[in-house]
């Protein structure tokens, strides 16, 4: 079988393949903004946030590589080499986020978190050489950045989703669980288990994937017959790491410091508003309660930022580079949230028409969510494109997953020395957790610069 000519498609086909990964990112967005309440409603301090949040590095970093592997040796005539894996991980994510808000205690609210966080890696790592497998290279760039335009969109809906329940009269405010988690939280995780279903069934449906070559379904064919599957699997990655090329090697520090920083943000966003705004921790008075609402409600708006600008980013990159393009969006949000401390939400900015009702507010608070949104979008889209050309096409899936362990390390690290010495030197205070995200934004940023390319366009393999 000689190799596939790939032909271009066109915006709706990108636009289906990627459609799954807005189910998958709902699923996220609904932990990034609702986890750490959930965790001190049931009971948590603040010191103990990080160590609860470990599910989603630990998976990762475990699974990433292992699922990314075990794709590059998978293909069934009837259900494709990538996309098993989107409908195994979208039917237990489903489940997970179902149960999360009748959680009785806090162990079991994190076990919950390690099955969901478990699910999504399995769903979403193969999506990235999804996208490398289908599209020609031309096209690498508008299919990373579609899905950077569903993590916007996806993760957009979900913090928004327990504010709008609210705002429309679904829920009441002041209503909870017996366990003393609000009832629109409940609701919001029921919606995002219908998303991910619904969308990952949508993109399985809609594309078709291409065949491996005689040459690629002899290897899978050898590597099925070998009698240590589990051995082959880690050779193949030992190996990867040992050829890695040097623009990967390059991107590590990037993504180091970015991904400790929203790591840093996602953990004390919350109490950050609570204690800055409404002068307050307690996860029982009812600042902290509107602080949850206003956490879900910037994030979404920097994810609206982001799927906004996602587009914006195609022509910025061919004019001025990949590396250029992350390294403004990196400073740009950085300094939001060095800036975050000094907003408030009583100085309005302007309003926004609400057909359904009172006027939107937008206060000054939103200012560090509009730079944080080009930061994310850049994030979700800049780093693999400058990647995307440097490996190897049937090592594709292995490399991605190794890629991603360059997020789920630098959360790992993040959450052993928050948890025993970073919160304290920052004098436990939730608002320099904050200060020190930005700071490390930006450090990303200036390493990005530092990534060997031969012009604006094209990485040094």
């Amino acid at each position: 079988m000689s190799l596939p000519t790939k032909s271009k498609l066109n915006f709706w086909q990108i636009w289906n393949m990627n459609f799954g990964f807005f189910g998958i990112q709902f699923s996220f967005g609904l932990q990034q903004s609702n986890m750490s309440a959930i965790y001190k409603y049931l009971g948590a301090d603040e010191a103990a946030l990080p160590m609860l949040w470990l599910a989603g590095p630990i998976t990762g970093l475990v699974l990433q590589p292992i699922i990314g592997a075990i794709s590059d040796g998978t293909w069934s005539p009837r259900f494709g080499r990538r996309k098993p894996f989107f409908l195994i991980g979208a039917f237990i994510s489903s489940i997970a986020l179902v149960l999360m808000p009748f959680s009785s205690s806090l162990w079991m609210a994190a076990s919950l978190l390690w099955i969901l966080d478990a699910a999504n890696n399995i769903a979403m790592e193969p999506y990235r050489a999804f996208i490398a497998d289908k599209l020609p290279s031309e096209q690498h760039s508008i299919g990373f950045l579609m899905q950077s335009f569903f993590t916007g969109l996806g993760i957009t809906l979900a913090n928004f989703t327990p504010a709008i329940l609210v705002a429309f009269g679904v829920l009441a405010f002041t209503d909870k669980m017996s366990n003393g988690i609000p009832t629109y939280t409940y609701y919001a995780f029921f919606i995002g288990a219908l998303a991910a279903i619904v969308s990952v069934l949508l993109s399985v449906l809609t594309t078709k994937e291409y065949p491996p070559t005689e040459e690629e379904l002899q290897e899978i064919a050898r590597q099925k017959a070998a009698s240590n599957l589990i051995g082959n699997t880690f050779r193949e990655i030992k190996v990867a790491f040992q050829t890695m090329p040097l623009t990967m090697k390059q991107l590590i520090p990037v993504k180091f410091f970015s991904w400790y920083a929203m790591f840093c943000y996602w953990e004390y966003i919350t109490s950050s508003l609570s204690l800055s705004i409404f002068q307050t921790t307690n996860q029982h008075a009812q600042g902290f309660m509107e602080a949850q609402l206003l956490t879900g409600n910037l994030n979404g708006t920097y994810n609206i930022i982001c799927f906004m600008v996602a587009f914006a980013l195609v022509p910025l990159a061919k004019k001025f580079g990949a590396k250029g393009v992350h390294f403004m969006a990196l400073l740009i949000g950085g300094s939001g949230l060095l800036l975050m401390p000094y907003l408030d939400n009583s100085t309005i900015l302007f309003s926004i028409y609400n057909p359904f009702g009172d006027p939107i507010q937008v206060s000054s608070i939103y200012l560090f969510s509009f730079g944080l949104g080009i930061s994310w979008a850049s994030m979700m889209a800049m780093p693999y494109q400058l990647l995307a050309g440097s490996i190897p096409k049937e090592k594709r899936g292995v490399y991605m997953g190794i890629f991603n362990m360059f997020i789920v390390i630098p959360m790992a690290i993040q959450i052993f020395t928050m948890q025993f010495f970073v919160f304290d030197w920052l004098g436990q205070n939730p608002i320099n957790v904050i200060r020190l995200a930005g700071a490390f934004l930006i450090l990303g940023g200036l390493f990005t610069l530092l990534i060997t390319v031969k012009n604006k366009n094209e990485v040094v393999v």
